[in-house]
């Protein structure tokens, strides 16, 4: 089965790979039990519909929590994912921001054990809470030190998107040319406060600084039209599918809608890939599983105008797009023993 997904052709970027840490130290705080009281939670509209004949084909260590790297690695060469921008929780808001679940540092150590599928992506948040000041350190020592090209904002845990006190750093941050990967719609996860991260708030960040590459997580659900307006309105608004992708097997329907939309009103090179893989390592198999068999349904097509998912868009989608914003050569497959080569535009 690995064979069969590395050889389709298609690098992948994931820019939402997750390393949770370890959480057992704050769990005495409320905050931390009502998130992981979410993310249970989110299994069942996730899972719900799920094929048998998808469940079967996984591993019984694909459905369990797994936090070491290597089992990340593992299911990138499986599932022929390239490059994973790691992504570090921060969730400070669960520990009435007393600690983090896993720091910058760590995923700096991970990335450094293996930099060639790896790539830095150090969380910001809380920008706000930690001081604006503060984070624009934090952010050119990432980008001018380190190289980093990618960074995550996430503001459940912190203030509104197009909150005025961060524009120095949003512009520290176009100065530098760096990716911004900002969660949009609602946080899915308490305590988090869902009203931060309305897409349209995007609208005001994106008109103030038009070179600011802005590429909205889950592509703003439930608010996914809202994002798609603001996107199609602005060039350097990108929308990323990540998590949302698992109704490709489990609600394939919702998901053509969901997909359609954004190809008609964003377009095919507009649109990011990822899998939000939390160490359940089911969600990078869902997200490349679902993505790469999803074909738009004829009578959908017929019903609502939808263009067909091409293989071309597909390519895009799953990895030149992002490719292109981070400026990474993807002209040879990095998952060891591939050598399939995708032509670049």
């Amino acid at each position: 089965m690995a064979e069969e997904f590395n050889q389709d052709g298609f690098f992948k970027i994931d820019p939402e790979a997750h390393l949770v840490g370890d959480s057992e130290p704050f769990e005495y705080f409320p905050g931390v039990k009502l998130w992981w009281h979410s993310i249970a939670a989110i299994k069942r509209p996730m899972m719900q519909g799920m094929p048998k004949s998808f469940m079967e084909t996984l591993e019984p260590h694909e459905l369990k929590k797994a936090a070491d790297p290597e089992s990340l690695l593992a299911a990138m060469d499986k599932y022929g994912v390239d490059i994973a921008c790691l992504l570090p929780e921060s969730m400070m808001d669960t520990t009435g921001y007393t600690g983090r679940f896993c720091s910058n540092g760590e995923m700096a150590k991970v990335v450094e054990s293996n930099p060639d599928r790896f790539v830095y992506q150090p969380n910001l948040s809380p920008i706000k809470h930690k001081g604006v000041k503060n984070t624009i350190w934090e952010l050119e020592y990432w980008a001018k030190e380190k190289g980093a090209k990618v960074l995550k904002y996430y503001p459940p845990e912190d203030t509104h998107i197009n909150d005025l006190d961060l524009w120095p750093f949003y512009k520290k941050a176009e100065e530098l040319d760096i990716v911004l990967n900002i969660h949009t719609g609602f946080g899915w996860c308490a305590p988090g406060k869902f009203s931060n991260g309305l897409p349209m708030y995007l609208d005001d960040v994106a008109r103030d600084f038009p070179d600011l590459k802005l590429v909205a997580f889950h592509m703003g659900y439930p608010y996914c039209d809202d994002l798609n307006m603001v996107a199609m309105a602005h060039k350097n608004v990108y929308v990323c599918i990540s998590l949302v992708v698992t109704w490709a097997l489990s609600s394939p329907r919702k998901f053509a809608k969901m997909l359609g939309e954004a190809l008609r009103w964003v377009g095919p090179d507009k649109i990011i890939w990822g899998s939000d893989d939390p160490g359940l390592h089911m969600q990078m198999a869902c997200a490349v599983r679902g993505f790469m068999d999803f074909k738009m349904p004829q009578e959908l097509q017929e019903q609502y105008g939808y263009q067909d998912v091409t293989d071309e868009d597909k390519r895009k989608i799953f990895g030149e797009n992002l490719g292109r914003l981070m400026g990474i050569d993807i002209s040879k497959r990095r998952v060891p023993g591939i050598k399939t080569t995708v032509p670049l535009k």
